[in-house]
C-alpha cells in the first residue's frame, strides 16, 4: 500500500510538472513588446493587433524614455522583448553598439530614408499649451515662444518634463539651443527651470495633466494631447512657438536573436504598419509612408528637427545643460 501511494504521488508530481512546463513554454512563445510610447498609440497597438487574430498572444510592457533606452543599451540582444517600439535616436545608438535590430522589408513605403531595421511608428511634436481659465483668472499674457516662457511672471505656474527622464524635454532643448546658441539657451532654460520649481515632471504627459486640473497655468508637452484636449472641449489651447515645433519619431523594431527571433514578432510590426497608421495619424499628424493623407489643417505650421543627427550620446550632451 505504501509503496502504491508513493508511486501515485510520483504520478501527480510528474504531471503538474509538465503542466507547468507547458505553462512556461505557452508563455514564452507569447510575443513580449516594449514600449516608450503614450497611452493613445498604445491603445491603438492593442486594438490592431487584437483585432487581427493577435489577442492573448503578446505581453506589452511600458517603460520611460530614459528607462528603456538603458535596458537597450545595457542588455543588446540579450533583452527579453522581442518587438520595441522606442525612439529612433535611441534605436540608431543601440544598433551601433550591439547590432541588436533585424533587417526588415517593411510592407509599406516610407517618404524619407530610413535604417534598414526601423520601422517609423509616430512623429512627437513639441509645444506649449495652456489652461484658458486659469489664464484669465491670473491675468496673464499667452506666451509666443519658448524664451518668453524665461519671463518671472510665470513663476510656479508653468509645467515640463524632466530631460533626464522623458525625451519631450528634448524637444524644448533642441529648440532653444539651435535657435539661441548653446551659451544664450543655457541662460533661457535656468529662467524656465526656476519658474518650473516643483512642477518639473518624470513624464512627458506629466505636464498637460497638471494644466488640464488647473494646477498650473501653462506647460510645454506633446502637441497631440493638447490638440486633443481642445477638440474634446477641455479648457485648454496651444501656442505655434516662434522657435518652430521641433520633433522627433519614433519607431518599431525587432530584436534580432538568431535562431531564437520571435517569427511572429516580424508579423505584428506589419500588421501594426498596415492597418495602424491610420488611427496614429489621427493622434499624430504626420505622413510617414506613401499614401498618407493629412488634413493640412492638423500639421504643425512650422515643423523643425534639429540640425545634428539626433543620438544618445547627444541627448547626454544637453542633459548635462541642466546641471
Amino acid at each position: 500500500m505504501k509503496n502504491k501511494l508513493i508511486a501515485l504521488l510520483g504520478c501527480i508530481f510528474t504531471l503538474l510538472l509538465l503542466g507547468a512546463c507547458s505553462k512556461s513554454n505557452a508563455a514564452n512563445d507569447k510575443v513580449t513588446i516594449y514600449t516608450n510610447a503614450d497611452e493613445e498609440p498604445v491603445a491603438v497597438m492593442k486594438k490592431v493587433l487584437d483585432d487581427n487574430g493577435y489577442k492573448g498572444k503578446y505581453v506589452l510592457q511600458s517603460f520611460g524614455t530614459s528607462e528603456l533606452g538603458g535596458k537597450l543599451l545595457a542588455e543588446g540582444k540579450n533583452i527579453e522583448a522581442d518587438l520595441v517600439t522606442m525612439s529612433t535616436f535611441y534605436l540608431n545608438s543601440a544598433q551601433q553598439k550591439e547590432k541588436m535590430f533585424k533587417e526588415e522589408k517593411l510592407p509599406v513605403k516610407p517618404l524619407a530614408k530610413i535604417p534598414d531595421y526601423a520601422a517609423p511608428f509616430t512623429v512627437q511634436e513639441g509645444t506649449i499649451f495652456y489652461n484658458t481659465e486659469k489664464m484669465k483668472e491670473l491675468h496673464l499674457p499667452i506666451p509666443k515662444s519658448l524664451k518668453d516662457l524665461a519671463d518671472p511672471q510665470y513663476k510656479g505656474v508653468l509645467s515640463i518634463s524632466d530631460i533626464k527622464q522623458s525625451s519631450t524635454a528634448w524637444l524644448l532643448f533642441q529648440a532653444l539651443v539651435d535657435t539661441y546658441g548653446k551659451d544664450e539657451a543655457k541662460t533661457i532654460l535656468k529662467a524656465i527651470y526656476k519658474n518650473t520649481g516643483d512642477h518639473l515632471e518624470s513624464s512627458g504627459s506629466g505636464p498637460i495633466k497638471k494644466v488640464r486640473l488647473g494646477e498650473v497655468a501653462l506647460g510645454f508637452g506633446l502637441r497631440h494631447q493638447a490638440v486633443k484636449d481642445k477638440t474634446e472641449g477641455l479648457p485648454i489651447d496651444f501656442v505655434e512657438p516662434s522657435e518652430g515645433t521641433y520633433t522627433l519619431t519614433e519607431s518599431l523594431a525587432v530584436i534580432d536573436k538568431g535562431k531564437r527571433t520571435n517569427p511572429e514578432a516580424e508579423k505584428m510590426l506589419d500588421v501594426i504598419l498596415k492597418k495602424g497608421r491610420k488611427d496614429l495619424l489621427e493622434i499624430y499628424p504626420s505622413a510617414l509612408y506613401e499614401g498618407e493623407k493629412i488634413d493640412s489643417r492638423s500639421l504643425a505650421k512650422e515643423q523643425k528637427v534639429f540640425p545634428e543627427e539626433l543620438t544618445a550620446e547627444l541627448l547626454e550632451q544637453h542633459q548635462k545643460l541642466v546641471d
